[in-house]
């Protein structure tokens, strides 16, 4: 393209400190180092972790900084070293790297990586680097992405290459809440046919949880959430029975075990909350009960009584579904296209780059399960 080698100018939406509105700026892409990829981005959504960032993270030193990390977009140009990309690809830039060399990359046990962003800049969820500079100030890239901007600038350890008839403004959502969502029930509780579930907080990674329930053979899913008006959503992705906690002045934990005899076989925490992590593992029956940490946070601690374990409870995390991304972020795609897997019933609103604070405001208050956002014509 025209543009190779070449710095781009174009337009993002800066967060230049926490808790302020985004800013649009013109903004210069440089061009990919060795290893990199230069991404166009043509539609990204709004994930709570990019709320996380703005309001709950206080670290000063993670701004100036572009949010952003589910989308998918077209390459423009590739560094040197690239083999696996080329200009006009499709691909979804991932949050977690999957370098296929490390030592948990070769493991199946995991989808962690050792390298990436994560290794180096995690208590300011990006890394040091970036491509991105803004009225001479060097503007970080969150989770290595950055994706609230019409360029981006991606490690090719980061990026998926997907079906090139996938239709990005619905696929975008596949590179983090999707894939979170169902692989965290099927492939880290690993919900058996016949069984029972509870996903507690049903936003795009809950109702992306029942949905793997659901495909598992769950027998009964309890979609756990003090806004009712998410429920009917939640029985599009195959939610059986709906539990409001504000409807009852006991645990959450108590009323759910005295409607299955003692507890759910699999409970998932899709909110970030470490007090309903509690409430989630509580949930589960003694003996055998599998509960899944979801939604993320590093900002406090959590606890349980020991006895929970003991009695033979599982507590566990899931990042990214348990996906080696490079390879079930394309599958997830191909599912999705051989209409095995919903997306479209995910997004509620469609908006444009310009619109992203309004966007945020909306997922703030629980207003939307996903939002689109168009940042540039294909």
């Amino acid at each position: 393209m025209a543009t190779a080698g070449k710095v781009i100018k174009c337009k993002a939406a800066v967060a230049w400190e926490p808790n302020k509105p985004l800013v649009i700026e013109d903004i210069e892409v440089a061009p990919p180092q060795a290893n990199e990829v230069r991404i166009k981005i043509v539609a990204t959504s709004v994930c709570h972790t990019d709320l996380y960032q703005l309001f709950e993270c206080k670290n000063k030193d993670g701004f100036p900084i572009i949010l952003g990390h589910e989308a998918a977009g077209i390459v423009e140009s590739v560094g040197p070293g690239v083999t696996e990309f080329q200009p006009g690809d499709k691909v979804i830039p991932l949050s977690i790297s999957n370098c296929r060399e490390c030592r948990f990359c070769k493991s199946p046990k995991t989808n962690q990586c050792d390298r990436g962003w994560a290794t180096r800049g995690y208590d300011i969820m990006a890394g040091p680097d970036s491509r991105f500079t803004c009225k001479g100030k060097k503007v970080l890239q969150v989770m290595g992405n950055g994706t609230f901007s019409q360029y981006t600038v991606v490690d090719q350890m980061a990026v998926a290459k997907i079906d090139p008839s996938a239709p990005l403004d619905k696929v975008c959502l596949i590179g983090c809440g999707i894939c979170t969502g169902y692989g965290a029930a099927v492939n880290t509780a690993k919900v058996e046919p016949g069984s029972t579930c509870a996903v507690f907080g049903l936003g795009a990674v809950g109702l992306a949880a029942v949905m793997g329930c659901k495909a598992a053979g769950a027998k009964k899913i309890f979609a756990v959430d003090i806004n009712p008006e998410k429920f009917e959503k939640a029985k599009v992705f195959g939610a059986t029975d709906f539990v409001n906690p504000k409807d009852y002045d006991k645990p959450i934990s108590q009323v759910l075990a005295e409607m299955t005899n003692g507890g759910v076989d699999y409970s998932l925490e899709c909110i970030g909350n470490v007090e309903v992590m509690r409430s989630a593992l509580e949930s589960c029956v003694k003996g055998w009960g599998v509960s899944v940490l979801v939604g993320w946070t590093d900002l406090h601690d959590f606890a349980a009584r020991p006895i929970q374990l003991i009695a033979g409870r599982t507590w566990k995390g899931s990042d990214l579904g348990g996906y080696k991304v490079k390879d079930g972020v394309p599958e997830l795609v191909k599912a999705y296209l051989d209409k095995k897997l919903k997306v479209d019933e995910f997004i509620t609103h469609n908006m444009t780059l310009d619109q992203v604070n309004d966007a945020i405001e909306l997922m703030k208050h629980g207003k939307c399960i996903r939002t689109v956002l168009s940042v540039s014509p294909q």
